[in-house]
């Protein structure tokens, strides 16, 4: 069983929870207990463009998406979901796909059962799955396809698209209560109860409880850790996290970044997503950075060598410094996908490019290996430090790449065939 060190040492109280089991073929994910918190993200392409799609998927993999979601939202896009999964396996990744079903999912994977098998999750929207009597049989009908190819699933409910029945029973409830609820905790709870009311409806069913993953997503960052912390007290089923609409740029960043930072500093999430409008242009892979870096800045997970540096200031009126962490930032994240076969464990290498002798040579001591800049009118020298101890200066107009040839061979000798040793 896969163990969390970081989060053990660092989140005793993190929420116990059950733990299920995403498959496909030899590669198994476990998702809640005592396993580390998972990144997931979302295909933008239209699935019946199975070629299109299986190009996007590997994307998000190789960015270090562990699990990647798809719209199965047609006919034709349930037919494509097995060659995408057959054009992923042709190019080697083996990351599992997640199938999103609103509205027919019932007939999708009754009617294509290539698909339902191909597919290693499926994501059901409670709230659309149908209304009055056709609800229970189509929710039923999901469900026991899961049974049938034994999938887990998740029960994602949405505010924007909320069980309106349940939320008028809860309204009128409330109505009769002595000191009646707002209006916003009635959704709350209306969100509560829907998630947890279909997970027993699917136990009823006859799926197993560690085979259901639960998520509440909202679009407000109060709104998300007050539904979270009512939701993670009444059950122990696995919690993805995640606004339902975070937003572009920096106000979708920020949005997520506080919202899940605060519920996974109090413990509770087992798989994410930051869900970012894209720029025009932009990759789609950006929501996987900042999903990695909020998981890497709380301490609970390592996916690639952190990099620090100073914001720089008038002693730093060189650009130099600013050019050179962007440089070795990219580097290392090129390079991240052959490392990681390579060099296991490089992902928690820290590096320090700093921009002047204020705080240059202590930060570069702290790191495993840094390079303090000469700022305003220092001497034209560049320290690198590496393990705590100085090992070289750099000088002349090649420093930027001399420091990456000199953190490439810390790289391969720390993390592959020895340990560095350092020099005066």
């Amino acid at each position: 069983m896969e163990r969390n060190l970081a989060v053990e040492s660092a989140f005793p109280n993190r929420r116990e929870t059950l733990q299920a089991q995403v498959v496909w073929g030899s590669r198994r994910i476990s998702l809640g207990g005592d396993a580390p918190v998972r990144l997931q993200s979302m295909t933008n392409t239209d699935t019946a463009d199975a070629i299109g799609t299986a190009i996007q998927v590997k994307e998000l993999a190789l960015a270090g998406s562990e699990l990647v979601r798809i719209t199965v939202n047609t006919p034709e896009a349930a037919q494509a979901v097995p060659y995408i999964r057959e054009q992923l396996d042709r190019m080697g990744i083996d990351v599992p796909l997640i199938g999103d079903f609103h509205f027919n999912g019932h007939r999708l994977l009754t009617d294509h059962p290539d698909c339902a098998q191909a597919l290693s999750k499926y994501r059901i929207n409670p709230g659309n799955v149908g209304k009055g009597d056709k609800r229970d049989r189509q929710f039923s009908l999901m469900i026991e396809a899961a049974i049938r190819w034994n999938k887990p699933i998740r029960i994602g409910v949405n505010w924007g698209s909320l069980d309106q029945e349940l939320l008028a029973a809860l309204m009128d409830a409330n109505s009769r209560r002595p000191i009646p609820w707002g209006a916003k905790q009635v959704m709350y709870e209306a969100l509560i109860t829907s998630a947890i009311e279909s997970a027993t409806r699917a136990e009823q069913i006859g799926l197993p409880s560690n085979q259901i993953i639960l998520s509440c997503k909202v679009s407000g960052v109060q709104d998300l850790i007050a539904v979270y912390r009512g939701l993670s007290q009444r059950c122990r089923y696995p919690l993805h996290l995640g606004l339902t609409e975070a937003g572009m740029g920096t106000k979708g960043t920020v949005a997520s970044s506080v919202a899940m930072g605060v519920l996974l500093q109090d413990g509770i999430g087992d798989t994410i997503r930051v869900s970012l409008t894209p720029a025009p242009g932009e990759s789609r892979t950006q929501e996987i950075v900042v999903a990695s870096e909020i998981l890497q800045s709380l301490g609970l997970r390592s996916f690639v060598p952190s990099v620090t540096a100073c914001p720089g200031c008038g002693r730093t009126t060189s650009t130099t410094f600013q050019e050179m962490t962007q440089q070795i930032d990219n580097f290392l994240r090129e390079m991240m996908p052959q490392w990681r076969i390579q060099f296991p464990g490089v992902e928690t290498l820290k590096v320090a490019v700093m921009g002047c002798i204020v705080n240059g040579p202590g930060e570069s001591k702290h790191a495993d290996i840094g390079i303090s800049l000469p700022g305003t009118g220092e001497a034209p020298a560049a320290p690198v430090y590496i393990d705590g101890e100085k090992h070289t200066t750099l000088r002349g107009e090649t420093i930027a790449m001399d420091f990456q040839v000199i953190v490439e061979r810390y790289i391969q000798q720390r993390f592959g065939a020895g340990v560095v040793t350092t020099t005066n």
